[in-house]
């Protein structure tokens, strides 16, 4: 008796080349106008000059991980102030759940980095080998001729000069543009910096080259997070199955006296589709919405005299009315429901709480912190002092004297290490460590107690803004 198993099926689908074909119509000039967009701010957006003064970066958009300062346009975002970089992403996942909750995989259609790059890998493949059929012979052709070889390395080369600029791109965010640029050409930039190009580089040149929507399928986990948003109102790419069933070649539905659906089975919503699938068959996973299959088969229907619909964004609240005979809501019953609404709620609220708080800080700050070891000094005199360490953060763009007092009691003064008054001048952009001495006059309530509660404030001399923070002073009854 044999004790072969069977074996387990594969988790895994060998890749089939899919080569799509070039469409027309509303959604495919809406991903046009998106993908320069994209693309125009990703690749700019690096060189945008924005004068903040002498001593700060002049670089629009910069991420300065050796200061550990993030600066966009007119607002520096410090390490301390992470919870601006954590409600931005907040922000950006109720919107992902807010347009997947009513469209479904719009972002994955659309805007996705995936999706974007991808888009433009083909067109580049389109322009050097020819629309779908000329790129089908291509791939087919056993005999590697010149032609061949000619079109795939000019192909290949162009795709990697994306990838290098992709590359390139990328981490000109992280430090002054036209300098690294310069460094990068002269071969004087850091390791870190040509490391990371190559490795962006490559992933650039693979994804968006040759895995394409292999990396949708099996890498991305969005997919699998998307279908627990998603509802029944979710407007999401339908084939219309009561109308276009059954389906049948044109000629042959003119010569039958069978009924006939609208499709004429073209496979013109398939050869368009960049995931290789047939929407006739129902929702898929591999779906990203990108509605391109909507143009094409518009367009056929447009051709063969039929109502154009037969492939459009459509709920399965829809599909329902509209197999009962049954006129379908209207779309903003779709968009404007509870589940959407309350993304949009805690979006804007997230949003509104954000720029409260970045109009209300303060361009300056200070943290007091005791020294504890001693907890007092007795002076020679009978004065009880007590150290603290004290961190002043000047936010502007030059250089500002700060002038710290204490309150809480007259007999308090204050003394600062390293200079006889009682300001310091902090430079532009910049935290400074001050050690603080305050003095408690002998017999005073605050040197005789246990400890006394203090406030101490932190005046900008230049302009009058103020700051202050509480602390405790010990006497000598601690």
């Amino acid at each position: 008796m044999s004790n072969t198993q069977p074996e387990a099926p594969s988790l895994y689908a060998a890749r089939e080349p899919i080569f799509p074909k070039r469409v027309h119509g509303k959604f495919r000039n809406l991903k046009w106008v998106l993908m320069i967009f994209t693309l125009g701010i990703y690749y700019i957006t690096p060189w945008i000059r924005w004068d903040r003064g002498p001593n700060l970066p002049d670089q629009a958009v910069l991420v300065d991980l050796a200061n550990r300062r993030f600066f966009f346009f007119w607002i520096e975002i410090w390490p301390h102030e992470f919870y601006f970089v954590a409600g931005l992403l907040v922000m950006a996942g109720l919107g992902l759940f807010l347009f997947t909750s009513a469209l479904g995989r719009v972002w994955c259609g659309y805007a996705c980095p995936q999706t974007v790059w991808t888009d433009l890998f083909i067109l580049v493949e389109r322009w050097i080998e020819g629309d779908r059929n000329a790129r089908l012979r291509l791939h087919r052709q056993k005999k590697l001729d010149l032609r061949k070889i000619r079109l795939r390395l000019t192909k290949w080369v162009a795709w990697f000069l994306i990838g290098l600029a992709t590359g390139g791109a990328w981490v000109f965010y992280f430090t002054d543009a036209p300098t690294l640029a310069a460094d990068l050409v002269q071969g004087t930039a850091h390791p870190v910096a040509y490391t990371t190009m190559l490795i962006l580089t490559a992933t650039t040149f693979a994804f968006g080259g040759f895995a394409r929507e292999q990396i949708c399928i099996y890498a991305c986990p969005w997919p699998r997070i998307q279908a627990a948003m998603m509802d029944e109102d979710t407007l999401v790419v339908g084939y219309r199955s009561w109308r276009g069933e059954p389906r049948g070649k044109q000629r042959d539905q003119e010569n039958s006296t069978a009924p006939a659906g609208d499709c004429i089975d073209c496979m013109a919503c398939v050869n368009v589709c960049p995931m290789g699938i047939d929407i006739r068959d129902g929702q898929q996973l591999e779906c990203i919405t990108c509605a391109l299959c909507i143009d094409a088969c518009d367009d056929i229907m447009a051709k063969i005299g039929k109502p154009r619909g037969l492939i459009d964004y459509m709920a399965l609240t829809d599909e329902i009315a509209e197999r009962e005979g049954k006129a379908p809501k209207p779309i903003w019953r779709h968009v404007f429901r509870p589940r959407t609404i309350l993304y949009t709620t805690l979006w804007s609220l997230v949003g509104v709480a954000l720029v409260v708080a970045l109009f209300m800080r303060s361009d300056i700050e200070v943290t007091v912190a005791p020294v504890r070891n001693p907890t007092f000094v007795t002076l020679s005199d009978g004065s009880i002092r007590n150290t603290y360490d004290v961190r002043l953060r000047n936010k502007h763009g030059s250089d500002r004297p700060f002038q710290i007092s204490v309150k809480g009691h007259p007999a308090l003064r204050v003394q600062l290490e390293g200079t006889p008054y009682g300001a310091v001048t902090v430079p532009a952009d910049s935290t400074q460590l001050q050690r603080v001495y305050i003095v408690a006059a002998p017999g005073s309530d605050p040197a005789e107690s246990e400890r006394w509660d203090i406030r101490l404030w932190v005046e900008d001399t230049s302009n009058g803004d103020r700051v202050y923070k509480d602390t405790i002073f010990n006497g000598k009854a601690n």
